[in-house]
């Protein structure tokens, strides 16, 4: 087959397109074969390496509707984006409010059984000794639980970090296409 069956055939094939999606295909290819027939070979063989026509009219057809649909969705990002952006900003608000309450709720759990050991100590020294020592077991119980506590805070905080990597990864796979693609 000559270039300009092949090109003609192309044409033919990409007829659902638009005129000037087809135009620039077209272009492309038969750029593709000049250079080819320049590197030396002869132009049914040039055409013969670029491929079949129908496998280079259903890939061009697959990557003209994907490129349509992310203009698409880009339109649907930035024309919603009072709205998704405005509920992730609270989301995001949400998440940092509970993180940052439950260790502080750690730090008051620890200051709890220095505070603890502290009153018993003070109250020993001024002879109340049952207040002295129910004080003392305040501290211990704020002592356990303040373990208790920072284990299931750092399981969160290692939970947060893997969710947001992904989040990452997705919003990263959603921007980026890989090479093969």
């Amino acid at each position: 087959m000559n270039k300009q069956a092949f090109l003609d055939s192309l044409r033919k094939n990409l007829s659902g397109l638009p005129q000037e999606d087809i135009e620039e295909r077209v272009m492309f290819y038969s750029e593709m074969i000049d250079d080819r027939i320049e590197e030396g070979l002869s132009e049914e063989e040039a055409v013969s390496a670029v491929g079949s026509i129908d496998e280079k009219a259903s890939q061009e057809e697959r990557n003209i509707s994907q490129s349509h649909y992310g203009i698409g969705l880009i339109v649907l990002l930035v024309l919603g984006s009072p709205i998704w952006l405005s509920l992730c900003i609270v989301a995001i608000a949400v998440a940092f409010a509970v993180f940052v309450s439950l260790w502080a709720i750690f730090v008051s759990l620890a200051a709890g059984v220095v505070g603890g050991v502290v009153a018993c100590i003070t109250l020993l020294l001024y002879g109340k000794t049952a207040s002295g020592l129910a004080m003392l077991a305040c501290g211990i119980v704020c002592a356990g639980l303040s373990i208790f506590m920072f284990y299931a805070c750092l399981a969160m905080t290692k939970g947060t970090m893997l969710l947001t990597r992904k989040i990452a990864l997705w919003i990263r796979k959603c921007f980026v296409k890989k090479e093969g693609a």
